[in-house]
């Protein structure tokens, strides 16, 4: 009957709780930890694990937006000969 009482249940459940969240705080501390030193090694260029990928990735990203920066600017040139072409069609 001890292990029902009104006052134990709520404690137990309130240690428990309080228990968790310095774990789960103290998790989410070593892993910023962990990705703050991650970010310093890559930065320092003593190459991380993982900075292969993160490398690829950034440079795709730069090549796409190259890409479509090319493809904006004929596209612009495309419109300006159309707006040019209706122009001179009008004034004939």
């Amino acid at each position: 009957m001890v292990i029902f009482s009104p006052v134990l249940v709520p404690a137990g459940i309130t240690i428990f709780l309080v228990t968790t969240g310095f774990l789960f705080s103290g998790g989410c501390g070593v892993a910023a930890l962990t990705a703050l030193s991650w970010i310093y090694n890559y930065v320092q260029g003593k190459h991380p694990p993982g900075a292969d990928q993160l490398d690829y990735a950034r440079n795709k990203l730069a090549s796409t937006a190259r890409d479509m920066t090319e493809k904006a600017k004929e596209y612009g040139q495309y419109v300006q000969q159309k707006a040019q072409e209706v122009t001179q069609g009008q004034a004939s």
